[in-house]
């Protein structure tokens, strides 16, 4: 008797939930897990912000290595067994250069694997009709359930099953890949022995609109890295914190259940306008909401703000870029984000230190400058992706 799998749909929605469950538990709770093994908070700071470098250094080379080979299941594959590799490192006995050299591995080695699972999922949605944003909606929720999972393991001092719980979540995502149909290695209409599909990589209009598309995640910058400080300034309580964080990723989610519907009356230009109109409501209003309903209200439109940015921004990417090289645009997006939302972090904490309300006012005129360079950039675009 023959046992059938999952859906291909369905099986790229559990490797999405897969990574992002242990992202989910990496990004908020690693920390903890190094100060539990002793490591100052100068130690903490080194290691992350080696990591964050050197990940977004990784995330092109690594997803462009993957597509010249073909093989991006098993990029998968290889790159979440030797983060797992990294990570199993910290149950070694060893100094604070062994623990840095587990958390920067885990970190390089994951860089590609959201940019290269983007990429399977767009070719899975070009070719089968599966509709991406339900695919990339489970990642949203196995982040949110890793947070709340991360934070009771956290109150408890089990760093130890974090750190398993990782592994695990790296074990899943490479399982999961593997299980999923090999992808044709030509793409967008090249066949064997045809002469190879040229990208727009070298092309001097791709750069300005990767890095608008970049823009509109790094807007966030102020949130991610201050939005917490700034509601426990005022006197919030750490609960409801946490509730207000889930209700943004939540508002997520509820965009991605119905972006497939959304996608048949406006193309992804008018996704990112969108995005940034709402991130331009989001900062500019964010140090005026003093009420729960306010902070709330403020927190639906991260749906907008980063749901529709994102969805925008790799269905553009999905229409200039050859399929073939999908991993390396994908790639190209992150590494994108990665130096704008570096860059905004070290403003934000300048600002934050002369006067808390500034850096979200700094975001609000951000989002505005991406939202007109977009408008300007939308004719450009749309040609490109015709």
């Amino acid at each position: 008797m023959s046992i059938s799998l999952p859906s291909i749909g369905a099986r790229v929605s559990g490797l999405f939930a897969g990574h992002f469950f242990g992202f989910g538990l990496f990004l908020p709770f690693f920390p903890v897990v190094l100060g539990f093994r002793g490591l100052s908070a100068a130690e903490i700071g080194f290691i992350l912000g080696a990591g964050t470098i050197l990940r977004i250094a990784a995330s092109p080379a690594l997803s462009n290595l993957s597509d010249r080979t073909g093989q991006r299941r098993l990029s998968v594959l290889v790159y979440s067994l030797t983060g797992a590799l990294f990570l199993t490192l910290l149950f070694v006995p060893g100094s604070s250069s062994l623990l840095a050299v587990a958390v920067i591995g885990y970190m390089v080695m994951n860089a590609p694997i959201v940019p290269l699972s983007d990429a399977y999922a767009l070719d899975v949605q070009r070719n089968t009709g599966a509709d991406y944003a339900r695919m990339r909606l489970w990642g949203s929720a196995g982040f949110v359930l890793a947070n709340l999972v991360g934070g009771a393991l956290a109150a408890a001092g089990t760093s130890w099953i974090i750190v398993l719980a990782i592994v695990a979540a790296s074990l899943a995502t490479g399982a999961v890949a593997m299980s999923l149909p090999r992808q044709e290695r030509a793409g967008h209409g090249q066949t064997s022995g045809a002469a190879p599909v040229a990208t727009p990589f070298r092309s001097v209009w791709f750069w300005p609109v990767i890095a608008v598309l970049g823009l509109f995640q790094a807007s966030h910058a102020a949130f991610y890295g201050f939005g917490t400080l700034y509601w426990q300034a005022m006197a919030v309580p750490d609960f409801v914190i946490g509730g207000l964080w889930a209700v943004g990723v939540l508002a997520e989610i509820a965009l991605f259940t119905v972006a497939g519907k959304l996608a048949q009356r406006f193309d992804p230009p008018v996704f990112l306008i969108a995005a940034g109109v709402a991130a331009v409501l989001r900062w500019g209003l964010f140090p005026l909401a003093d009420t729960l309903a306010t902070m709330a209200a403020l927190q639906l439109l991260h749906g907008l703000s980063f749901g529709a940015a994102h969805l925008g921004a790799v269905a553009i990417l999905a229409k200039v870029v050859p399929s073939r090289w999908g991993g390396t645009g994908q790639g190209l997006l992150a590494t994108s984000i990665g130096i704008q939302m570096a860059v905004g972090l070290s403003l934000c904490g300048a600002l934050y230190d002369i006067n808390p309300d500034w850096p979200f006012h700094l975001m609000a005129v951000v989002s505005l400058a991406g939202t007109l360079i977009m408008l300007a950039l939308t004719p450009l675009v749309r040609r490109r992706m015709a």
